[in-house]
């Protein structure tokens, strides 16, 4: 019994990973909407949480991986900026200006394109195959054009405003009002940070291939995002006293983002990657737009827009077609690497053969 325990935990893990992660994003979404209404800059606040986790994670870094941390080489260090470029400085402040310009609920929700966007960038960079005469392949190409109308009537059609949760008349007419407007802005800034937080997760499955370090990858990520993102914030945020944050919702959005979302976001998700792939670890979005549309209609007293729920089902019908696809396709991949194994060599057999190449001599082992 607990043999089959510790299998079926094994096999489950990368899937309690994941739905973990966007408990921490939906929260994560809430904490930063209240920390921008104190007046936060999204810059500043980029830099605060990557350095919250540095913090939490490279000590970890350091000492658990001392003996199987690969040497660090410019190709490496390449990929290693390009990284901290692409998640922390692109994809992170195009998401707030986004959050500003629109709401919790319809940033969250627009997230759910990041699989679409990440399997079109995987076939591109040929880390997933296309072959339209299986049903998988079908399956994913259709479950990518559905998301991506979904997308677009997230964008083109508002509709009524409706509460998820019942208020009171007062109420529903303060959080119509404090609602930013200016979607297309917002749209627009969205759609650039998925396509920054995709190429992020194909990047990191090629870099995982060359430095097969989990902790140390995401260590140097959060390194990258300080330095890259501090010298952005330095560019953008001229006013020093914007630095200036006390114990409050400021602080707590840094290290709640940076501890949570980035330090061990960036070490679960090079794990769940390098055994899943990039497309996997993308397709467990949806939820975190349901948790936060609960969420922030508690805490934030926000409306939603049928529009933006209409659209948000059509991209998770879209992705779920996507997610089917991947996962027959990964059951023919088992069958094919099982038929692919090296046949056992009997004992015998094989000293016979090795007296044979060491009386001929061979240069086979003159060069080692």
């Amino acid at each position: 019994m607990a043999g089959e325990f510790s299998s079926l935990f094994h096999k489950i893990k990368p899937y309690l990973a994941m739905v973990s992660l966007q408990f921490g994003y939906a929260g994560m979404y809430i904490v930063t909407m209240m920390c921008f209404k104190r007046g936060m800059s999204h810059w500043i606040l980029v830099v605060y949480r990557h350095a919250f986790a540095t913090i939490a994670v490279a000590p970890f870094a350091i000492v658990l991986e001392r003996k199987i941390r690969p040497k660090m080489t410019l190709r490496i260090f390449i990929k290693i900026v390009a990284l901290g470029f692409l998640e922390p400085v692109i994809d992170q402040n195009l998401y707030y200006l986004g959050l500003k310009s629109t709401t919790a609920t319809y940033a969250s929700a627009f997230v759910n394109l990041l699989p679409a966007v990440t399997f079109i960038l995987a076939v591109i960079f040929r880390i997933e195959r296309v072959n339209l005469k299986k049903k998988s392949s079908m399956a994913k190409v259709i479950g990518t054009a559905i998301t991506v109308v979904g997308a677009m009537v997230m964008t083109l059609y508002k509709g009524p405003m409706f509460n998820l949760v019942p208020r009171h008349g007062g109420a529903h007419h303060e959080a119509s009002a404090a609602t930013p407007e200016n979607w297309v802005a917002g749209t627009i800034e969205l759609i650039a940070c998925i396509v920054g937080w995709s190429g992020f997760f194909i990047v990191q499955s090629m870099t995982l291939k060359e430095y097969p370090a989990e902790l140390s990858l995401a260590a140097w990520v959060c390194v990258m995002g300080v330095v890259e993102g501090g010298i952005v914030a330095l560019i953008m945020e001229r006013d020093w006293n914007a630095w200036v944050i006390g114990f409050d919702s400021r602080l707590l959005a840094a290290a709640y983002s940076g501890i949570v979302c980035s330090g061990i976001a960036y070490y679960v998700q090079s794990v769940v990657n390098k055994v899943k792939g990039p497309v996997f670890v993308t397709a467990f979005s949806p939820l975190s737009m349901v948790i936060t549309s609960v969420l922030a209609a508690i805490i934030l007293a926000e409306s939603v827009h049928l529009g933006s729920l209409i659209g948000a089902i059509i991209i998770v019908m879209g992705l779920y077609s996507v997610v089917w696809g991947k996962s027959k396709e990964g059951k023919g991949n088992e069958i094919t690497s099982k038929d692919q194994e090296l046949p056992v060599v009997d004992i015998k057999e094989r000293s016979t053969i090795v007296d044979d190449i060491i009386e001929k001599k061979t240069p086979i082992f003159q060069e080692h």
